[in-house]
């Protein structure tokens, strides 16, 4: 997660209920660590969650009182620990469609050799709810690990969740901030709202070069038995395979996608 995204990510407080800003403040703090950036200074911390030094290292030794931010002392880096783990499992959002959709994307990503992801939408963005590289990929996809949080104009799985959200939904997505991540992203949000109608029409999505130059995403969508649309299923690997075997991604993909929608409760 990158500074500006920890610096927009504030709580919204109830009419009447104050924030507990010691609290934000911690969590922010939290929020700075990412997979790009597992390990990060009280230079890089405070930065980034907008708090002097001194008030950094306060609330990161409480933290690290509480188990969930670890201090390497010989270098000053600190890092989230596997206390957050535990308190992760305990998570309900995305947690059935989770663990219906684990084997498919283990059998995709094997079957395929790119790394498989589930997401669904939340406040606005995507997010990555599992994530399975394979045995041997043709190429990893760090930036995007289970908790990862993006907007919705790069990526095949994320461009499905903005092309079949709702329309408020989709309005409200739009609304985020849209970065530019190579010279083909878009972000103007009407040409989004042309790309969701071109992506519902064709029933995928392939999206090459617009997160990475010279890596493609591909992604479909899910439905529950009911029909309602519950996430997107999508593989992410080297632009030049995944071209050559667009036609049979697309079957695997979809009858993945099928396969779970059908045991979603």
């Amino acid at each position: 997660m990158t500074d500006i995204a920890v610096s927009e990510m504030r709580l919204t407080a109830k009419p009447g209920v104050p924030v507990v800003r010691a609290l934000e403040r911690g969590i922010a703090l939290m929020r700075a660590f990412s997979a790009a950036q597992p390990r990060r200074t009280l230079t890089e911390l405070a930065r980034a969650a907008e708090l002097d030094k001194g008030t950094a290292r306060r609330l990161l030794h409480t933290l690290q009182s509480a188990g969930v931010v670890d201090h390497d002392t010989r270098n000053g880096f600190y890092s989230l620990t596997v206390g957050l783990l535990e308190i992760a499992s305990a998570v309900d959002t995305g947690r059935e469609l989770r663990e219906v959709a684990a084997p498919y994307l283990g059998d995709l990503a094997d079957r395929i050799g790119a790394t498989s992801f589930l997401w669904i939408p939340h406040e606005g963005m995507g997010l990555c709810v599992e994530r399975v590289r394979a045995a041997i990929p043709n190429v990893d996809a760090p930036w995007f690990t289970v908790g990862t949080r993006t907007a919705l104009n790069c990526g095949g799985g994320p461009r499905v969740l903005l092309a079949y959200m709702s329309p408020q939904d989709q309005e409200h997505a739009l609304a985020q901030p849209m970065p530019r991540r190579t010279p083909l992203s878009l972000t103007d949000p009407e040409s989004l709202r042309q790309e969701a109608l071109r992506i519902r029409e064709q029933g995928y999505e392939f999206a090459i070069d617009d997160f990475v130059l010279g890596l493609a995403g591909l992604g479909v969508p899910i439905f529950g038995h009911d029909g309602r649309f519950v996430g997107s299923l999508s593989i992410s690997g080297l632009t030049a395979p995944l071209v050559s075997e667009l036609d049979r991604n697309v079957v695997l993909l979809r009858e993945a996608a099928r396969a779970i929608g059908r045991k979603i409760i």
